[in-house]
């Protein structure tokens, strides 16, 4: 009986001992990763006189935002055909704004690819006409 009465008090204490501990605190929630978006990207100049001439394109960049939303980096990938067009594009892209991406609730640099296309205005601007006489008149 003696120690019945030990093997029980024993088994008291134990579990009143892990009444005085306060409970884990949970973790912090971590927050969920976002991707880059664009904040400004005003299209590029299209040259009238390439426009009129029907030429366009797509040209495609690999461009790196940095953690301040800046592009730090814009690298041609695939041109367009026509490198008045890839280099109006690569200007424009190197303007363009970002809300950076974040990892853990830090922003982060991420890398995207951009295609920029030109698409020949139809109909064609009233300019058009006076850029093809002064070019059928040799000027």
């Amino acid at each position: 009986m003696k120690l019945q009465y030990i093997l029980l008090s024993s088994l008291a204490v134990a579990a009143l001992a892990g009444c005085n501990k306060t409970p884990e605190q949970p973790a912090a929630p971590v927050a969920a990763p976002t991707e880059v978006a664009a904040v400004k990207t005003p299209p590029p100049e299209y040259p009238i006189e390439l426009a009129c001439q029907g030429i366009g394109g797509t040209s495609t960049f690999k461009v790196t935002i940095a953690a301040d939303g800046q592009p730090s980096q814009v690298q041609l990938t695939s041109g367009s055909g026509n490198a008045q067009l890839d280099e109006q594009a690569q200007k424009a892209v190197q303007a363009w704004q970002f809300k950076a991406g974040t990892r853990a609730g830090q922003t982060v640099s991420t890398t995207i690819q951009v295609p920029v296309s030109f698409n020949p205005p139809q109909p064609k601007p009233d300019e058009c006409f006076a850029i093809e006489e002064r070019l059928r008149r040799g000027g």
